[in-house]
């Protein structure tokens, strides 16, 4: 049966709507990867054997080690702060430990805006009131002196999800002093970081250098295929002020160093070729999706350089929720994208969201539906 507008519009959250796609294999919903894996991949998960032999083998503490260097150095990290990386079953669980901790110092923050609902909805859980900072603002200048002066930190999503905009290293560094001088916490989740290379220049250099207490959440979920195994690394600066490494013993005491040697692996096959793999992959589904719908009246790709493993579709006159229930009568499943937009959901009606870390076809068959809903009116 298809989900009608109206009890569509009842889901409380976005990942909600992503719990509606898990068994369609036209899911192009949440934006976790689940392509099919490359050869090289394919090796990696023979080997999980001896992965387990080795952790069981290997201190926890070096096969974390290799892990974290191998990622973090992936993605041009060079000057990231070994000690103080904490590993987390997912970025979710990172930014909880996160907003928990900044809430026992700070009241507001500054928020990116549009971004991913299950920031703001984690930030607002743990009592901590949200002032928008919209992405064009971020981009322009120097944020307002007043807005500094009403928040305890400043978030910023970048990649954003799910523009795919990326914060470049001038304006992160201006940003940083900025939040400096204000003694205001600088907060980033990189979770899209590898599939742009523009968001490859060490952040941690330009972070250290600035003085200003930082944090950052990344995570290995978004890039590879690898069925929910996934590591979010929260890393802090040395005087952040904030009590992440207690609020951290209080979920858990670490993840699995089975899961951590995989992440080792995927890292050197994407060091060895596999990340420009990646790149060229998401780049032909994003051509693809493009492609089928250049025609349709009213279409268009506000994200147009993005490199993001997700594309944003305007529907011209079209609401985003109604498209998306059309669209389910060919069990395609994608996104509205009214939540991303946190404090003024109206400005997403008209725009859905699309996840290209799926198989080709996948991508085409989705396309393609969308492309008679949309002609069909």
């Amino acid at each position: 049966m298809t989900t009608t507008v109206s009890s569509s519009a009842q889901l409380g959250n976005l990942t909600q709507f992503e719990y509606l796609a898990l068994n369609s294999p036209l899911n192009l919903s949440d934006g976790h990867a689940r392509q099919d894996l490359t050869p090289g991949q394919i090796r990696i998960i023979d080997d999980l054997p001896v992965l387990w032999e080795e952790a069981v083998k290997l201190p926890v503490e070096e096969v974390e080690t290799s892990a974290k260097q191998a990622y973090f150095e992936l993605l041009g990290q060079h000057s990231f702060p070994s000690d103080r990386v904490l590993s987390c079953y997912s970025s979710s669980v990172a930014m909880e430990i996160f907003a928990r901790s900044l809430a026992t110092r700070a009241e507001a923050i500054g928020l990116i805006h549009p971004t991913f609902d299950n920031i703001p909805d984690i930030l607002r859980g743990v009592g901590l009131r949200l002032v928008p900072v919209e992405e064009e603002v971020l981009h322009a200048g120097d944020l307002p002196a007043e807005l500094l002066s009403e928040v305890g930190c400043v978030f910023v999503t970048t990649p954003n999800n799910p523009t795919g905009r990326v914060l470049p290293a001038d304006r992160l560094r201006r940003l940083a002093e900025q939040c400096a001088e204000h003694d205001v916490v600088l907060t980033l989740d990189t979770s899209f970081r590898g599939f742009d290379t523009d968001a490859h220049y060490d952040h941690y250099a330009i972070l250290r250098d600035s003085g200003c207490r930082w944090v950052v959440i990344e995570d290995t979920g978004k890039l590879w295929p690898t069925q929910e195994l996934k590591i979010g690394f929260l890393v802090s600066s040395e005087h952040v002020g904030l009590p992440v490494d207690e609020i951290y013993s209080d979920i858990l005491l670490g993840v699995s160093p089975v899961i951590m040697g995989m992440i080792r692996r995927f890292s050197e096959d994407a060091a060895g070729g596999g990340l420009g793999e990646l790149h060229r992959f998401i780049a032909r589904n994003r051509a693809t999706l493009r492609s089928v719908l250049a025609d349709v009246p009213g279409v268009s790709f506000p994200d147009i350089h993005s490199r993001a493993s997700v594309e944003r579709l305007h529907v011209g006159d079209r609401l985003g929720l109604e498209v998306w229930s059309r669209v389910q009568d060919f069990n395609v499943f994608v996104l509205p994208c009214q939540k991303f937009h946190w404090a003024r959901p109206h400005e997403g009606d008209h725009l859905l969201r699309i996840a290209l870390s799926r198989s080709e076809s996948a991508v085409r068959g989705a396309a393609e539906a969308l492309r008679d809903v949309l002609l069909t009116g």
